[in-house]
């Protein structure tokens, strides 16, 4: 069973696809701070100094009144909140996520469609005692 398993973990597949998640994992952390740290910020400022990461409704008080200025002091007070903010900000990171694959699968399929065009490499001469089996060959034939 262990020799079994071996045998599946080390299918070439299995690999590229392992490399393929851990290469993901880093470009959506990539991709989670280009969306916080770049994008965002002139947003914000832009429909009047906005942050969408604190943009919650409150559904249940918690310990301390509020109101509350953040998420973060919200739920420290222990109140129920609804974060439509931050999921704002998940719905523009997959938007990003979705366009970058979109041009990387466009990229790959152009390099097919070049592929694809190509001519036809001519096949490769004989090697020479192929040649020389196919004189002979004609020659007997020539003088049957």
């Amino acid at each position: 069973m262990l020799r079994e398993f071996k045998e599946f973990a080390m299918r070439g597949n299995v690999v590229d696809m392992a490399v393929g998640i851990i290469i993901g994992a880093a470009f959506g952390k990539i991709v989670e701070s280009l969306v916080k740290d770049v994008i965002m910020p002139p947003i914000g400022v832009l429909l009047g100094k906005v942050d969408f990461s604190n943009l919650f409704f409150v559904l249940r008080e918690g310990k301390g009144a509020g109101p509350y200025l953040t998420v973060e002091a919200a739920q420290k007070a222990g109140a129920v909140t609804f974060n439509y903010g931050m999921f704002i900000n998940t719905v523009i990171s997959f938007v990003i996520v979705a366009f970058a694959v979109f041009l990387l699968i466009r990229a790959i399929n152009r390099l097919r469609r070049k592929e694809e065009e190509k001519p036809p490499a001519p096949p490769p001469a004989p090697p020479e005692e192929v040649v020389l089996l196919r004189e002979i060959r004609d020659a007997l034939k020539k003088n049957s």
